[in-house]
């Protein structure tokens, strides 16, 4: 994980300015889209991964194990993920400040388990509704800080006991940006439940009150690094996601992924994981 890390930054460091930043680009495209009511743009990166691998999955605790000690579930599995957003008031009072509503849903199929009729074995649920503060304003050291957001989330698996899990969270987003290289600052404040309600109350353990995501684009490449909760938890209980997404033809991008640590999913929130993921994306953070 750290020489992910090490070679990811090593990228980013080397970034060459572009005469638009990435982040400009992206939203020229969403204005445009917006134009039209009601219209739907890209929110978060939107991916199929048909190979997935995950090689703790077989020891889950979240899983019944068989006599052998080990669960029905295959390591290795199909992963997509749709996300979106829609606008609901644009340049309120002539300010740039703009409401949305988004949707994100990821999911984990055993579409190769056959024997156990290829189950969907993990979905999460994740509607949410923000506005953003769009700016322009120079920093010092050369950096720009471009928007802030600030809502109110809600993520679920839409499961019963004992692999219900859930949280409501208010939502902070802060980006800035320097040549090709933007960076999203994302804090959050979970709302208390009733200890009876409560499925995870040790969720802040290992999804800590926030999370940083590097993002670089070089030429037609878009690399990204996600760190949840590594600093806070002393690198215990945090994790580290990487993706790299790359032309393939025309409009079609691959797209790697690479996930180590806690959190994969809502189920796996207490589990540690590593994963690699390779298949298409639709839509990336640049």
């Amino acid at each position: 994980m750290r020489l992910l890390l090490s070679l990811t930054i090593l990228l980013f460091s080397n970034a060459i300015l572009a005469k638009e930043s990435p982040i400009d680009q992206r939203l020229e495209q969403e204005e445009e889209i917006e134009d039209i009511s009601f219209a739907l743009t890209p929110y978060k990166p939107t991916y199929i991964l048909p190979f997935t691998y995950n090689d703790k999955i077989k020891s889950y605790d979240a899983y019944p194990k068989g006599a052998d000690g080990e669960n029905e579930m295959q390591r290795m599995e199909i992963e997509f993920q749709i996300s979106f957003k829609m606008p609901v008031l644009i340049d309120i009072a002539d300010l740039p400040l703009s409401l949305y509503f988004a949707y994100t849903q990821v999911s984990l199929w055993q579409a190769y388990n056959f024997d156990n009729s290829s189950p969907f074995r993990e979905t999460n649920y994740e509607p949410e509704i923000f506005a953003t503060w769009q700016q322009d304003t120079e920093l010092p050291l050369g950096w720009t800080f471009k928007l802030a957001s600030f809502g109110f989330t809600h993520q679920s698996n839409g499961r019963g006991e004992p692999l219900s899990r859930s949280w409501n969270r208010l939502n902070a987003n802060i980006v800035v940006e320097k040549g090709n290289l933007a960076v999203a600052f994302n804090p959050w404040y979970r709302f208390d439940e009733t200890e009876s309600k409560d499925n995870n109350p040790d969720l802040l353990d290992y999804y800590g009150h926030g999370k940083v995501t590097l993002a670089y684009k070089l030429d037609n490449h878009t690399l990204s690094l996600m760190s949840r909760n590594n600093l806070e938890s002393g690198f215990s209980k945090g994790s580290i996601e990487a993706s790299w997404s790359f032309p393939i033809h025309n409009k079609v991008r691959g797209y790697l992924q690479v996930f180590s640590g806690y959190g994969n999913s809502m189920v796996e929130y207490d589990q540690y994981t590593n994963t690699i993921g390779l298949g298409i994306s639709l839509t990336d953070w640049l």
